[in-house]
């Protein structure tokens, strides 16, 4: 992506102020996710009621300062252990919670889902969490990525107005206030964006750790995450969506840009960024504009990214949809596409390959239940 000049940021502007050659949008009413349907909410829990207390198989990422700080999952990460790694683990207990605060009421899954969580979420176990966290040479560990999801979590639990949940939150704040403090001492310190499909991405974790600075009311992370966004993104113009996905994806560098700065950005000044950042996308409502990714081995855990990219497109396409002015053109071949690409990420959630079966619930649940949007 290269800067923009006058030209590049005039010319975009005029073009779509004054209409372009290609026919407007047909007229219909847009859609988006409201609520999961039972069966939905059924067949993701299943899998997150599976996974969040099985050890094994397991991926270990943690560098250590001697033999003796290696144990096994369980005894290193004393709740998030199961799902093959802590992050999956930490957005696999989101879900659950997720689910119990916005999913059917009457489920029968409902009870099994509490067990779990209460067997999770206890004050001995956090304190094992926490001093993981502590450990002079954890270094980057889990940043942005897994520390962002665990802020997702914290924020699930403050919006939903039950008792249990102020429990967990209670129980789960002294391992939130140490990650949020590592946070305030990174992000000065971060001199250029992270704009990989993967977990590293920085766009993505911005947008979880904006969400719960604002329900939080941390105005200090939401203001050093803003300026860097902005002293990041707000001069990006052209971003190649051309060049995505790459083979290993599960993150839209482009598109989880644009929901980003979606968040930060007045309706108008939006409209105007996103024309000069995404010119490609079309006004006449078609949605074949963007492809799905292709996974041809869902067993292979790194090629079954790409159905993970297909849901997070999708809920990037219908925020970025609902961000625009009410007339924008480009709503409704935002939609269609983002439609597409929503039918195939649900699709892929499967309990056949564990791959795929330990997160992918997880996203489809973000983008099933509308997480990522708020009025």
């Amino acid at each position: 992506m290269r800067k923009r000049n006058l030209v590049a940021l005039m010319a975009p502007i005029f073009l779509w102020a004054c209409g372009s050659e290609q026919t407007a949008a047909p007229s219909r009413e847009l859609e988006y996710p409201k609520s999961i349907s039972p069966e939905l909410a059924e067949r993701f829990s299943a899998l997150a009621l599976a996974c969040v207390h099985q050890e094994f198989p397991n991926k270990i990422s943690r560098t250590t300062d001697n033999a003796e700080a290696i144990g096994r999952p369980k005894e290193i990460f004393p709740i998030f252990y199961g799902c093959f790694d802590w992050h999956s683990s930490v957005h696999g207990h989101w879900l659950l919670v997720r689910l119990l605060h916005v999913g059917p009421q009457d489920a029968p899954w409902r009870e099994a889902a509490i067990e779990k969580l209460n067997q999770s979420f206890t004050a001995e176990k956090l304190a094992g969490e926490v001093a993981n966290f502590a450990r002079p040479a954890r270094g980057s560990w889990e940043r942005p990525y897994g520390l962002a999801w665990y802020l997702q979590l914290m924020t699930e639990l403050r919006e939903w107005d039950d008792p249990r949940a102020k429990e967990w939150l209670t129980i789960l704040q002294p391992l939130e206030t140490d990650i949020v403090v590592s946070l305030k001492d990174w992000l000065p310190n971060l001199v250029y964006p992270i704009r990989l499909g993967t977990h590293n991405q920085s766009a993505f974790a911005f947008g979880l750790m904006l969400d719960w600075a604002s329900v939080s009311g941390d105005a200090e992370l939401e203001a050093l995450i803003t300026e860097r966004s902005r002293t990041f993104h707000m001069e990006d113009v052209n971003c190649p969506l051309d060049y995505e996905p790459s083979g290993e994806d599960f993150l839209s560098p482009c598109l989880m840009e644009a929901d980003l700065m979606r968040r930060i950005l007045p309706a108008e000044e939006f409209s105007i960024w996103l024309t000069d950042f995404l010119p490609q996308i079309p006004v006449n409502g078609s949605g074949d504009w963007l492809a799905p990714g292709i996974v041809k081995d869902a067993s292979d855990g790194k090629l079954v990214h790409l159905d993970g990219v297909n849901s997070s497109r999708a809920w990037n396409l219908y925020n970025i949809a609902r961000a625009l002015p009410e007339g924008d053109r480009r709503k409704t071949a935002l939609v269609a596409a983002a439609d597409i690409h929503a039918s195939a990420g649900v699709a892929a959630v499967s309990d056949e390959h564990y791959s795929g079966s330990h997160w992918l619930a997880s996203f489809a649940t973000y983008l099933m239940t509308d997480r990522g949007w708020s009025e």
